[in-house]
């Protein structure tokens, strides 16, 4: 299996240190680095007027002080919104980020990255990957950076785009399917990533065995995920990293 020399940690921060600071923000990436974590895991889609920014939900609600689709805003409409104060009062005033800011911020901080393609109902997966792939690209190199999707065609269309020995591909699972393997052939992934309370030994055995590398979401508790690293489990996506890095620390 061809892919970019990848050096995986064992702990990549979801959201940033979605913890420690609002999920998605360069504030929880910041958080992230200041914690010593290398990796972070974020989400990006695009706004009604194409551009792509770092952001899970469907709409705005939960994480800013505004209501509404993303798909409905525009970018001047969504760096109106608070996207901190949510989360506590010291995050008041921070911006929704946009796929360009985030990647500088990377870029500035050596971190590597999983993006996920966030294709939520209704949206074009196509669009999105073609609008986030080539800065995501330009500014981190192959070795910092895996492309994870749900969405079956947002994958294809990234493996389309670049071949395996330029871009890492992960495939995101909830319930692994007893066809899993096929995808994983299809789009010549690099990793799975399974969500870890569903996941079981002997799957987890057989997608290392396959030659995948095993990267579980979103584990908190690192005495509960203990026995999965004799599994082969290559990281733990977590919101938790100060936690998680002290506890493997003392093993």
């Amino acid at each position: 299996m061809s892919h970019p020399g990848i050096l995986l940690p064992a702990l990549v921060a979801h959201r940033g240190y979605s913890a420690a600071a609002p999920e998605n923000t360069l504030a929880a990436v910041r958080a992230a680095f200041d914690a010593g974590a290398t990796w972070v895991e974020l989400d990006v889609q695009l706004l009604g007027d194409a551009t792509p920014v770092i952001w899970h939900d469907q709409s705005v609600r939960r994480c800013s002080d505004g209501r509404g689709e993303l798909s409905k805003l525009s970018l001047q409409s969504a760096k109106a919104l608070d996207v901190g104060g949510w989360f506590c009062d010291r995050f008041a005033g921070e911006k929704m980020a946009t796929l360009d800011e985030m990647l500088a911020l990377l870029d500035e901080l050596g971190m590597g990255v999983n993006l996920e393609i966030k294709v939520n109902k209704g949206r074009d997966a196509n669009a999105l990957v073609d609008a986030a792939l080539p800065p995501l690209m330009e500014r981190i190199p192959a070795e910092r950076r895996i492309v994870s999707s749900f969405d079956a065609q947002a994958l294809r269309r990234c493996r389309a785009l670049a071949g395996p020995d330029r871009l890492a591909l992960g495939v995101l699972f909830g319930a692994t399917p007893a066809r899993w393997q096929t995808l994983c052939e299809e789009v010549q992934a690099f990793s799975v990533h399974p969500d870890w309370t569903r996941l079981k030994r002997a799957r987890a055995e057989a997608m290392v065995e396959a030659g995948y590398k095993v990267l579980c979401y979103t584990p908190n508790d690192p005495s509960a995920f203990e026995p999965r690293w004799a599994w082969g489990v290559s990281s733990a996506i977590t919101d938790q990293p100060e936690t998680f890095k002290r506890f493997l620390d003392q093993r």
